[in-house]
């Protein structure tokens, strides 16, 4: 069952991987509300027949107490998307993905006021070299820098605010009704705004288009299937991966520069994000663990 729940977990990867190089490609084409818009119509879909096969059906899926976090999260994931879209289009795939492997470390940063949870010095001390790391990446006093820089910047500070939000809202609903408001909210506020910047696609764009829904789907099935069946921490190590593929499309496919800088602080925070994953984890079965002794022993 874990081998199989790791091959999963490498396939969403993959296919998201893909996902964000046909991002890339259709970008620079055309809007972003009416790349976004597309993309939710299909994933809206995925969500509500996923719906209307568990048990309860769609009334189960809507059911919470907590409506506006749940809102509230959906808008934050929709705001991401469309900046990931401006990052890739004018800062590039390589660059971008570098930057957004520390979303680990902004969540672990933000949880302390969010949601009240405790960092230890090893945490604090992976988030600031990881938060090094990013500045290395990012170049500040050097000649390429330039203001765009900061926009997946900004992709990853909002996606670590949305994780932060999808991590409260299950304290109170299960993962069926975040992911339904997911798709729900993101297909009525998408489609609410796209249509004013609906263009008129090449044909081959069509395909590409058809694509990124496709892969949207597929990849959002394979993660929902390695989590049932894996462990969160073995799922959350393969996100690695994806700055991989980042490099290697956005040097092959988009003829992309790799600088030393940029390679230096991936690995810097590649390296914390590992460490701050890995921590998390480890602590969270000792809690476990303690909890569940203590119940042993007040029986």
């Amino acid at each position: 069952m874990k081998v199989s729940g790791i091959l999963l977990a490498f396939a969403a990867v993959t296919i998201f991987s893909a996902q964000d190089a046909i991002t890339r490609h259709l970008g620079p084409l055309y809007s972003p509300f009416f790349i976004a818009m597309v993309r939710f119509w299909a994933f809206a879909g995925f969500v509500m027949v996923l719906a209307a096969r568990r048990p309860g059906g769609f009334a189960a899926a809507i059911r919470t107490d907590h409506l506006g976090l749940q809102i509230v999260r959906s808008l934050l994931l929709i705001t991401q998307i469309l900046i990931a879209i401006f990052s890739f289009s004018i800062v590039g795939l390589a660059q971008s993905q570098a930057i957004f492997m520390a979303a680990p470390l902004v969540v672990a940063l933000l949880s302390v006021p969010i949601l009240g949870e405790r960092v230890g010095w090893r945490r604090w001390l992976a988030i600031i070299s990881g938060l090094v790391g990013v500045m290395i990446i990012i170049d500040p006093l050097g000649e390429r820098f330039s203001l765009a820089t900061l926009i997946p910047v900004a992709s990853c500070c909002v996606f670590a605010l949305y994780s932060l939000l999808t991590r409260l809202a299950g304290r109170y609903d299960s993962a069926d009704v975040s992911l339904f408001y997911t798709g729900v909210v993101g297909m009525v506020v998408t489609s609410l705004i796209g249509p004013f910047f609906w263009e008129e696609m090449l044909p081959v764009d069509w395909f590409w288009l058809t694509a990124l829904c496709f892969t949207g789907i597929a990849g959002h099935y394979c993660l929902i299937r390695a989590l049932a069946i894996t462990e969160a921490v073995t799922v959350q190590s393969f996100i690695y991966l994806q700055l991989v593929y980042g490099l290697l499309f956005g040097v092959l496919l988009f003829n992309e520069t790799l600088t030393m800088n940029m390679l230096a602080g991936a690995a810097i925070v590649v390296g914390a994000g590992f460490f701050t994953i890995w921590r998390e984890h480890a602590l969270r079965k000792r809690e476990i663990a303690a909890s569940t002794g203590a119940s042993l022993a007040g029986r």
